[in-house]
């Protein structure tokens, strides 16, 4: 279960969005042509992704920023770039293409921090904008409560799109980041679950103040949490593939 688009246009060009997009992309596709060997690759990670041992004792404090535009895979890569695809341009719309910049690379430097502080000692290199693109998750959630998200749901052969609250996802989505890191033992590697919910309380605490400027209470009042503007709405027409025929069963000698 996962989502694939929201119904909230954005009101200008989200050029930054476009931006880091790009350069995640072409570092991605850049570092695994160049570093070609798992050897090389590994001491590339161990160049640039934050290892929070290091950190912890004084130096490596570039990979915080470093390890933002760094992934573990396609599929790594392509998840980060669909949230930030979803939720990232309303809010560059809302705060405008520099300040969003900032605010995204402030997301991401809290969130490896968060990481470092759950586990001083850990040796395992982390990589990925996910702390950041946590960060523009929790500014949406508080911008825009009640913006309707499309979730394709994918049960083995059974496939279905629905919509629900931009709070009931990213509240479910924020519990899991938090069970999961109750659960998890950062020094183990795997996924940096403290590192996602820190960015989304990063993100939702530095959005504080574009919310107050917008009325606060009464910004969500007007709308009932809704987007503040009409909502992109779709159509969802049946599958123009055609159905075969069923073959009629000849009836057996009893007439079965």
């Amino acid at each position: 279960m996962f989502p694939i688009r929201d119904h909230n246009p954005s009101g200008r060009r989200p050029y930054v969005v476009y931006a880091l997009m790009a350069v995640n992309i072409l570092a991605y596709f850049y570092y695994t042509a160049s570093y070609a060997s798992p050897r090389a690759l590994a001491y590339f990670y161990d160049a640039y992704a934050v290892v929070p041992a290091e950190i912890s004792h004084g130096y490596g404090f570039e990979t915080l920023f470093t390890s933002m535009f760094i992934h573990a895979g396609l599929m790594h890569l392509g998840g980060n770039m669909l949230f930030l695809w979803i939720f990232g341009d309303n809010l560059e719309d809302e705060m405008g293409h520099l300040p969003f910049l900032v605010f995204y690379l402030i997301s991401g430097l809290g969130a490896g921090l968060i990481h470092v502080m759950s586990a001083p000692g850990s040796m395992v290199p982390t990589v990925g904008a996910s702390g950041a693109i946590a960060g523009v998750m929790g500014g949406y959630l508080l911008m825009f409560p009640k913006a309707r998200v499309d979730i394709l749901l994918v049960l083995i052969i059974y496939f279905r799109i629905f919509t629900i609250p931009a709070f009931v996802m990213l509240g479910v989505w924020l519990a899991m980041q938090f069970f999961g890191g109750l659960g998890a033992d950062p020094d183990q590697g795997g996924v940096a679950y403290w590192a996602h919910a820190g960015g989304f309380a990063v993100g939702l605490v530095m959005c504080l103040p574009l919310w107050l400027r917008r009325g606060g209470p009464a910004f969500w009042n007007k709308t009932h949490g809704a987007p503040p503007h009409p909502e992109n709405e779709y159509e969802y027409a049946a599958s123009r593939i055609p159905k075969l025929p069923r073959k009629k069963r000849r009836p057996g000698p009893w007439g079965k």
